[in-house]
């Protein structure tokens, strides 16, 4: 092996061009550049440590670095996994809306009614990092009062349906921030701070115990290798790397680092996408006339309140909302549809006994197709309900390392996503209750879409909202996680995990707030523990 570096030869490297088996020195390691990894590195910036941040891409996209990130979905249907992410510097930051919210406190409480909930931390704790999280990505003071931007909320927010059991959610908006074009020149010009592109860490070498991590091996494309040794060593490469990392590190822990009670990559939870519902307000009205979650300095969800939610049994629940016509969502029931056939069958002289069974799909659904009726042939405005709810968690959800082998020769991802009962049961009540305070109120109807009505839970129509989490969960318990309070993972005393992958809960809320807070807690966390 080739003697170390020296450390100032350079603070931007292209890991292809290293000799190979050179081995980096640092006194912490972080692996990914995405947002926590360029957070974290940002927080070491001018501190006594050396920071070795390596990163799988380069600066831009390339099509043989992003085939890394394929996979296969064997459970729900979800977004391709080489589409969800992005594998170069900046990672999923340079594609992400910037939609940003804190978790509301409860989603950090025990829930009775929702299996393996609660956090080791407290949303008060996490207030502080929320703050300063706001400053990495732009935008405005700490405050998500809908009284404070009550001037800023769409009509639809101000109506008489809004009053307890459904309020108004607000979200900041960033700019978007894309991470590694903002913080870039920061990171490469930091004296203390060696950034190393396109390294792909392949092993995750520890000593004879698996208690302590020595040093990682990275692999590159262009078949050259390098070692990274350091005293502290940090993944921070999302919710489905990261423990797919840990499961390929099975040299000494067959099961893979952290996992000594089978919990790496199990609990996989994601925000789903889809259309579930839709409002026919009663009357004509600006609510329907200008989008709803309009896109400005703030967005504004539709959500069940956090004591109705708990009154209720159920998980946590926001929805998108837009005119059907400006969404171009308008739905038609399979009874209207039936309608327009027979009417399509007499204009062209075709009587036949279809047309009998059509009349039937009619009589069937009489009530919907008068509400299609009346949607297209008056001004009574459609709204459509986009959810964009918490699924609870669940250990039968999970990531797994499948059969197939990437360019480096590793395992490649199987993602199993499923849900559970409750999950559908906590959308279904949710909507009912948009339904029952819509009546209650005479603001309108809704129609709830046939497939949420349907048990089946394999019915789901939709995809994922690329914000994969839970799959290095934190717990005090070893047994239920593979994180602490202070993310390392259990039983291996240098090895920590930042992102999205440590969430017990996932709330409603967009991640990248929350993974940027968790990130600076972290961050205080190290520097204090190695001072």
């Amino acid at each position: 092996m080739q003697a170390g570096i020296t450390w100032n030869e350079f603070m931007l490297t292209d890991a292809r061009r290293l000799p190979r088996d050179t081995e980096i020195e640092a006194d912490i390691c972080i692996i990914g550049a995405g947002a926590a990894g360029i957070t974290l590195a940002r927080e070491f910036v001018g501190q006594p440590f050396k920071v070795c941040l390596v990163e799988s891409g380069g600066l831009d996209f390339d099509d043989e670095t992003q085939s890394l990130y394929e996979g296969d979905l064997v459970g729900l249907p979800g977004t391709p996994l080489d589409a969800s992410r992005l594998r170069f510097f900046g990672g999923s930051t340079n594609h992400w809306a910037g939609v940003c919210r804190p978790l509301d406190a409860d989603v950090f409480e025990p829930r009775s009614w929702i299996p393996y909930s609660g956090w080791p931390i407290t949303r008060a704790e996490l207030d502080p990092y929320y703050e300063r999280a706001h400053g990495v990505v732009q935008i405005g003071p700490y405050d998500y009062d809908p009284e404070t931007w009550n001037d800023a909320l769409p009509d639809f927010f101000k109506l008489p349906l809004i009053d307890g059991r459904l309020e108004p959610a607000v979200f900041q908006m960033s700019p978007p921030t894309r991470f590694g074009e903002v913080y870039r020149e920061e990171l490469v010009t930091a004296p203390n701070v060696e950034t190393c592109l396109y390294g792909n860490v392949v092993d995750i070498e520890t000593n004879d115990t698996a208690s302590s991590v020595s040093r990682v091996r990275v692999a590159c494309l262009e078949a050259n290798e390098f070692w990274v040794k350091a005293k502290v060593f940090i993944l921070a490469t999302g919710g489905i790397e990261n423990p797919r990392l840990l499961l390929l590190a099975n040299k000494v822990q067959t099961a893979g680092l952290g996992n000594a009670h089978d919990a790496v990559g199990r609990f996989y939870m994601n925000h789903p996408r889809l259309d579930a519902a839709w409002i026919m307000l009663n009357e004509p009205s600006s609510p329907a006339l200008r989008p709803i979650s309009s896109v400005g300095e703030i967005v504004t969800r539709l959500k069940v309140s956090e004591r109705t939610a708990a009154a209720e049994g159920i998980a946590r629940f926001a929805a998108w909302i837009y005119p059907a016509e400006a969404s171009g969502k308008r739905p038609q029931s399979e009874g209207y549809k039936s309608l327009r056939w027979v009417l399509r069958l007499i204009r062209n002289g075709q009587l036949s006994t279809e047309i009998l069974t059509h009349l039937r799909h009619v009589a069937a659904d009489l009530d919907d197709v008068v509400t299609d009726v009346i949607a297209k042939y008056s001004d009574q405005p459609l709204i459509s309900i986009e959810p964009e709810y918490e699924q609870v968690p669940n250990p039968d959800s999970r990531v797994l390392l499948g059969a197939d082998r990437d360019a480096l020769g590793q395992n490649r991802v199987q993602v199993d996503w499923r849900f559970t009962a409750l999950d559908k049961f906590s959308l279904r009540r949710s909507l009912e209750i948009v339904g029952e305070e819509v009546g209650r109120t005479g603001v309108g109807r809704l129609k709830i879409d046939d497939w949420v009505m349907n048990d089946d839970l394999s019915s789901f129509p939709g995809e994922d909202r690329w914000h994969p989490a839970g799959t290095t969960r934190m717990s005090d318990n070893p047994k239920t996680g593979v994180v602490d309070k202070h993310c390392r993972v259990h039983g291996i005393e240098n090895l920590y995990v930042a992102g999205g992958s440590v969430f017990p809960t996932i709330g409603f809320a967009n991640p990248t707030l929350t993974i940027v807070a968790m990130t600076l807690r972290l961050g205080d966390h190290l520097k204090t523990a190695m001072a």
